[in-house]
């Protein structure tokens, strides 16, 4: 096959949602239908023992929440499909940020239960924001939730993007009949038990419930009419979200919303580099990273890189440059990923994310590139942390195996590490407080380490564009610190102390991460 064919046919696109709206349910249905695992899982499913393919992390299985992205690839049908299945936790936002960095589309699930909800906005925003086209799933149909046209306008009027239902609800809950496909011009029943029969318009007569098939008519002339045009231009723009209701539990909806998904969901795009864009199809390979992860296998206490190929061809044994240190490596150890279980991955192509082994010389945002001519992505958003806390060993014996663990798992880039000059106290910054917790969780249990927090509390980090001149300037409220790139920063107690040393030294120019959204540029 053709480089253009090959890349074509990939779909790389992430699930994201509200936590309990369904995200890994949905996931798992997915890879019931590529074959990859033969019984669906749960996040919650502690008892039972069964867990959601996508959940390989220790605490993931134990708290029953997703807390890292795991990367899923699988054929389907004329497609190579590549899922990212995010955390729902708004303490995990930045994984999930960085995460949308790397797909060309994303499926948004809304819980019809509850309807759009404030991580559902958060994370939609950052999609507007980079104009990823946007697919709809209104999940938990089987259960009595929110009138149909109330979502629709809730969705419209809350995140502001136009929407087309592709299907229509007929009835919900235990009095849920199935949904009259728009798209294709036919009625699903739902028969429960995972099972559904499609049906022409004619034949619905014999399933009674006249009112209901009367009422859902009238929905239907309204949308005709009143709604808005179905146009795929639009959609790839980001500017129209196609809309699917459905039951990912019980498995009613989804394969038809994955069918026509995969038809309408954009292909690999180009991707902005300090050169300019470069098309998928350029002949020379090329990506870059967006996550690290750090012991996938605990047994040998390896780091992976993932990372998203955005043009060519990936060969294994290929040499590659890293843009930012000009390092020449042979990518020898690459993987593809079921979650957690890994095998090699001998090729790839622009779309699909591979895992590539890290001897401790990449970092999040590193391109590399095949050719003489390296080229760097400006992808990846960078995002302050908004806690602190200062952490210590509780056992001084284990100090080199503390400074590992946290060298290791400060680069994965959920938490951030910093210093005070004139000490050794390790402070970290993390968006959220579960992040505390994880790092504290995996310390003890991946590097046999127990630690101990003391509060900072909350903080408003500013950035030094040079080496502060006078330390007198700053004390226990307007906190200096370096990062582990070695750049001054400061952490400000709350909004009046940031204001008060602004009006102070309007000589020293500080910079917000989240406004300037370039750590290279200090």
């Amino acid at each position: 096959m053709s480089l253009n064919n090959e890349v074509s046919s990939r779909r790389t696109f992430a699930i994201i949602s509200h936590p309990d709206a369904g995200k890994t349910t949905m996931t798992e249905k997915l890879l019931l239908f590529g074959n990859v695992i033969r019984e669906a899982g749960t996040v919650k499913g502690k008892k039972t023992g069964k867990f959601a393919a996508s959940d390989w992390m220790e605490i993931e299985k134990k708290r029953g929440i997703s807390v890292t992205s795991s990367v899923m690839s699988f054929p389907y049908h004329d497609f190579h499909v590549n899922i990212l299945d995010t955390p729902g936790h708004e303490d995990f936002s930045e994984d999930t940020y960085r995460t949308l960095t790397a797909v060309d589309s994303v499926v948004m699930i809304i819980d019809s239960t509850k309807g759009v909800e404030p991580q559902t906005i958060k994370l939609f925003k950052v999609c507007r924001m980079r104009g990823i086209p946007i697919f709809t799933f209104i999940n938990k149909l089987d259960r009595d939730g929110k009138e149909p046209l109330e979502l629709l306008s809730e969705l419209e009027e809350v995140l502001g993007i136009e929407s087309y239902p592709m299907n229509w609800p007929v009835g919900m809950g235990k009095g849920l009949l199935g949904i009259w496909d728009r798209y294709n011009s036919e009625f699903v029943h739902f028969l429960g038990d995972e099972k559904e029969e499609r049906m022409g318009l004619d034949e619905v007569g014999r399933l009674g419930n006249d009112s209901l098939f009367d009422s859902v008519r009238d929905d239907l002339s309204l949308l005709d009419e009143a709604g808005n045009q179905f146009d795929a231009e639009r959609v790839i723009a980001g500017e129209l979200t196609p809309v699917f209701f459905g039951s990912a539990l019980a498995n009613f909806g989804v394969r038809s919303f994955f069918d026509t998904f995969l038809n309408f969901a954009s292909p690999p795009r180009p991707r902005k580099a300090d050169e300019g864009l470069i098309p998928p199809n350029e002949e020379n390979f090329s990506g870059y990273i967006f996550k690290i992860q750090a012991n996938m296998n605990p047994a040998h206490r390896d780091r992976i890189a993932f990372l998203r190929v955005c043009s060519g061809k990936f060969q294994r044994g290929m040499s590659v440059q890293v843009s930012r240190t000009g390092k020449s490596i042979k990518l020898n150890q690459t993987q593809q990923f079921m979650a957690a279980s890994r095998e090699t991955v001998e090729e790839a192509y622009a779309g699909d994310i591979i895992g590539i082994y890290d001897p401790n010389i990449y970092q999040i945002g590193d391109t590399l590139t095949e050719g003489k001519d390296p080229i760097t992505y400006r992808e990846l958003p960078q995002f302050p942390p908004e806690i602190f806390r200062k952490v210590r060993v509780k056992n001084a014996m284990k100090g080199k195996q503390f400074k590992k663990g946290i060298e290791q798992l400060v680069q994965e880039g959920a938490i951030q590490l910093f210093k005070q000059e004139l000490t050794d106290e390790y402070i970290l910054g993390a968006v959220g407080q579960l992040q505390f917790e994880v790092f504290e969780y995996r310390m003890k249990g991946e590097y046999g380490v127990d630690i101990e927090f003391t509060q900072l509390g909350d903080r408003i980090p500013r950035w030094l564009t040079a080496p502060p001149k006078d330390r007198r300037l700053f004390d226990s409220r307007s906190l200096l610190v370096q990062d582990r790139h070695d750049r001054f920063a400061v952490l400000f107690e709350n909004d009046f102390t940031l204001r008060y040393f602004t009006d102070k030294n309007k000589d020293i120019e500080l910079v917000d991460l989240l406004e300037s959204n370039d750590y290279k540029s200090l």
